[in-house]
């Protein structure tokens, strides 16, 4: 007998596989990893992301000459999606590029604006922790204290029509680079929001992803006066003032964290929130 689940129970029970079998369920597996695919509209630039398993059955339906919008769709591989853009681009993309780096640019976020903060070193590390649902689509820039200014309810307000996960970054004063991934945009709220595939990182200077430990729900809360992330246990994993200039960064139950920043209490110097485009 078949079991169905709803969209958040698939979130938390996907997070307990990543929590007590990484080597199975994290993206960056290596040895269990196959070719990637694409199922491409054509002439419309919206694709879908499967593995080389699925291609033998969704080929099938595509086939299938009942279905009059099989014919718009064909199945290539990402490597070969990746040449046609860079001929497009280039005429110096004929070389192969040796399997690692194929790889490493396969699962790379594709960035629709300039970041301040992000390199293709954290994204490479941040991509292996995203969840599924995130892959294939661009991310957009949503905040950025050097454009918006800073402000909490700015960065509400840029969020006001959002419906999709948001990814924070801040460097501080000591050019420390850490941040959150939040399962739903940032928001004034009562109570707590968000579920078990939100999770913490630093770059301090290597990498550390902090995932949801199941201790607590306690993901994102808002107000006017702060953002706080995590917590539980006496301080919050990730707090912000209204001014988002002064921050701190404890241990909380939520995420079984260490302090994000070198110090507990630091001074922003830029933050940005990026969110997937769909």
């Amino acid at each position: 007998m078949g079991v169905a689940y709803s969209v958040g129970e698939v979130d938390h029970l996907y997070t307990f596989f990543v929590q007590w079998s990484p080597d199975i369920y994290t993206k960056g597996n290596k040895k269990h990893r196959q070719p990637r695919y694409l199922i491409r509209e054509k002439h419309q630039g919206r694709y879908l992301v499967i593995e080389k398993n699925k291609v033998a059955a969704i080929n099938k339906l595509l086939s299938n000459p009942a279905n009059p919008t099989a014919k718009n769709w064909e199945i290539i591989r990402v490597k070969d999606s990746k040449r046609r853009l860079s001929l497009c681009s280039s005429e110096d993309s004929e070389a192969e590029e040796p399997e690692y780096q194929e790889e490493v640019e396969d699962a790379l976020p594709v960035l629709n604006n300039h970041s301040l903060l992000l390199d293709d070193h954290h994204l490479g590390q941040l991509a292996a922790h995203m969840p599924a649902r995130t892959q294939g689509y661009p991310w957009q820039l949503v905040y950025s204290t050097a454009i918006h200014g800073s402000s909490l309810k700015t960065l509400y307000r840029n969020m006001a029509n959002l419906d999709s996960p948001v990814l924070l970054i801040i460097k501080d004063m000591h050019k420390k680079v850490f941040g959150a991934f939040s399962s739903h945009p940032f928001r004034v709220s009562k109570y707590c929001y968000g579920t078990g595939e939100t999770f913490l990182f630093s770059f301090n200077p290597d990498f550390q992803a902090y995932r949801w430990s199941g201790e607590n729900s306690y993901f994102v809360s808002g107000n006017l006066e702060s953002l706080q992330i995590g917590g539980g246990g006496g301080g919050f994993a990730l707090w912000l003032d209204a001014d988002l200039y002064h921050g701190a960064s404890f241990s909380c139950p939520t995420f079984h964290n260490a302090p994000l920043s070198t110090q507990e209490d630091f001074i922003v110097q830029d933050l940005e929130v990026w969110t997937v485009q769909n």
